[in-house]
């Protein structure tokens, strides 16, 4: 008998940084017998392991992840791919086991694979960079050309002589890949499989505190190198990312290293911050902590 929408289950593992995501979403995994996407857009990268806090080998090890460290930084990528991909691999999976888990803090991410890019990302800092240098280089018409070609549809309905509308627009395209008109109407996708999403949470106190140890940690084990080697590539976007710009700042002789770290536990903690209000927002995730795994097993939506 072929499998049903009702029996296939994704299980969103979502949450702040440092909340503990990553060892909750393995544990999980073993108790199903099932593989983890990662949903975490700068694990992605393959030469941002430390900075990102990417899975261990040892943790890669136990159960199998999808969509940690397969690309280069220097590879472009963007959600609409994902959502894509992630799609494509879900098929593969949910032929092999009933449950999936897919683990991560990227929301924008998360909801392209759980109901399409059905929400405008918040404003990217390094493409809205880049596109006010060529504003102040090349002037409004090269932003008019760039928004004719990406999205001929929103190009004919804005103010093509108010550059900060035709930024916020292609900033969208750009980072989505997919034309902005089309994520101001679009409407929520059906999916060929239920989900269930669950979000971690900690006392403020106690998430903090986690964040400033894991920098300190980060730092120990060789975070400073890890930017070094990259800070030649400083102006990719991929690198525009909490715990490399600081260091970056530090090498061009803006800040002491001391003030750099301090630096990415404060941006680290406003991270958190923002992370949790977006989740918050969506009425569909049930909250625990780290460690409610057994209350989360017993969740009526796991039965069968």
């Amino acid at each position: 008998m072929p499998m049903t929408i009702d029996d296939r289950l994704l299980i969103v593992v979502a949450g702040p940084t440092a909340v503990g995501k990553t060892s909750f979403g393995i544990r999980l995994a073993g108790r199903f017998s099932t593989e983890i996407i990662s949903a975490d857009s700068r694990q992605f990268y393959r030469e941002m392991q430390i900075g990102t806090a990417a899975p261990t080998a040892e943790e890669l090890s136990t159960v199998k992840h999808h969509f940690v460290h397969q690309l280069s930084i220097r590879e472009p990528y963007n959600v609409s791919r994902f959502e894509t991909e992630a799609l494509a691999l879900l098929g593969s999976l949910f032929a092999e086991h009933r449950v999936v888990i897919m683990v991560g803090g990227s929301g924008l991410y998360i909801n392209a694979v759980c109901h399409g890019i059905d929400v405008l990302p918040d404003p990217d800092p390094g493409i809205r960079a880049d596109l006010k240098e060529l504003l102040a280089s090349s002037g409004i018409i090269a932003l008019q050309d760039e928004l004719l070609h990406a999205d001929p549809v929103y190009a004919a309905q804005v103010d093509l002589s108010n550059p900060a509308r035709l930024i916020r627009a292609l900033e969208v395209c750009r980072q989505t890949g997919v034309p902005y008109s089309s994520l101001r109407s679009s409407k929520p996708k059906i999916r060929p499989f239920r989900i269930l999403k669950i979000g971690l949470e900690l006392q403020r106190d106690v998430l903090y505190g986690r964040i400033n140890n894991r920098v300190d940690a980060m730092m120990d084990s060789g975070l400073y190198q890890e930017a070094l080697s990259l800070y030649p590539s400083r102006q990719l976007n991929a690198l525009n990312t909490v715990g490399y710009r600081e260091l970056f700042d530090h090498f061009e002789g803006l800040t002491s290293l001391e003030f750099a770290v301090e630096k990415i536990k404060t941006n680290s903690r406003r991270y958190a911050k923002r992370q949790l209000t977006w989740f918050k927002k969506d009425p569909e995730y049930q909250w625990f902590q780290p460690g409610d795994l057994d209350q989360v097993i017993e969740l009526p939506e796991l039965a069968g």
